[in-house]
């Protein structure tokens, strides 16, 4: 299946009659992968990620003719910012308050403009390729994009959040394979019981590769508060499901724990003062001014 990758023009740039301030987006990784518009940058030598994504920016404001806002979500310093980057190169940060005003209009134009979907089938084509790194980071930055500017239970950010929960467990993390896929399940238990059992398998396939016993442990019983809740809800119907389970409970019994009955309010499914994504690392908010994405005109380190 293919996507439309509409309005662009050569290079991967929007065209120019797109609308003013189409915020981009870019995001870092923890270990430095430096992702535009959901395109992993070349990082050659030592340039550090603000400027190649300054750089990477200026060239969109340069074939706009207009100045381009872009959010950057920072993970090696847990932040995000907002800037302002101009056709000459310069640019600011601004508070969170100065940013573009929300709304489905403005999400509409930029997700017109660099489609989820486009972006999903080129993480599809890396892991395709076994490049399984840049698989990961390309959806670890379109998960977090879309959970910022949709929440976490957006049905985009859901299946972006998913894609990254079989990427981690293709590259063997299965820790962070089943924090992200609990998350979804979570949801899905709370929001679609329909929809939940597939999920809670996925949560469970990669839980049952954990060596740690504690997380075992505290995963597992979420896990099986999970699957007792669909039980009683009259959607655990295949046989491979209930399957599932029956080794969880199995599993956590043979850990020498007791395993009781699912409360009438699991604690992984109420709708409290509880996060939807507790373990999504919270980002301190941009300020104005903020030094490493602040140039002064004609700073660009791309030539014009």
């Amino acid at each position: 299946m293919t996507y439309s990758l509409t309005p662009r023009n050569e290079g991967n740039l929007p065209a120019l009659s797109a609308p003013p301030l189409i915020r981009l987006d870019a995001y870092v990784a923890e270990d430095g992968s430096t992702v535009v518009n959901g395109h992993l940058l070349e990082m050659g030598g030592t340039r550090p990620p603000n400027e190649a994504i300054l750089d990477a920016i200026a060239m969109f404001a340069r074939t706009l003719r207009a100045p381009v806002a872009a959010t950057v979500i920072d993970r090696t310093v847990q932040q995000v910012a907002r800037l302002r980057v101009y056709p000459d190169g310069s640019s600011r940060t601004i508070a969170d308050e100065e940013d573009l005003p929300p709304g489905r209009e403005r999400t509409a134009a930029e997700e017109e403009s660099f489609p989820p979907l486009a972006r999903v089938e080129r993480i599809i084509q890396h892991a395709q390729r076994q490049e399984l790194h840049a698989a990961f980071v390309l959806a670890s930055a379109l998960r977090e994009h879309l959970t910022l500017r949709r929440g976490a239970e957006d049905e985009l950010s859901l299946e972006a959040r998913a894609i990254e929960a079989y990427l981690a467990y293709q590259r063997g993390d299965y820790m962070l394979s089943t924090v992200l896929a609990l998350t979804v399940a979570r949801i899905r238990c709370r929001t679609d019981l329909n929809r939940a059992a597939p999920e809670v398998a996925r949560a469970t396939a990669a839980w049952q590769r954990l060596d740690d016993e504690g997380q075992v442990a505290t995963r597992g019983q979420e896990l099986l508060h999970m699957w007792e809740h669909l039980s009683t809800g009259g959607v655990l119907l295949e046989p491979s499901h209930q399957a599932m389970a029956k080794a969880v409970r199995s599993r956590l019994g043979r850990g020498g724990r007791s395993v009781p009955a699912a409360p009438a309010a699991a604690p992984a499914l109420t709708t409290g003062q509880d996060p939807v994504a507790p373990e999504d690392k919270p980002l301190k908010p941009t300020r104005r001014g903020l030094s490493r994405f602040t140039r002064w005109p004609g700073r660009s380190t791309e030539s014009s």
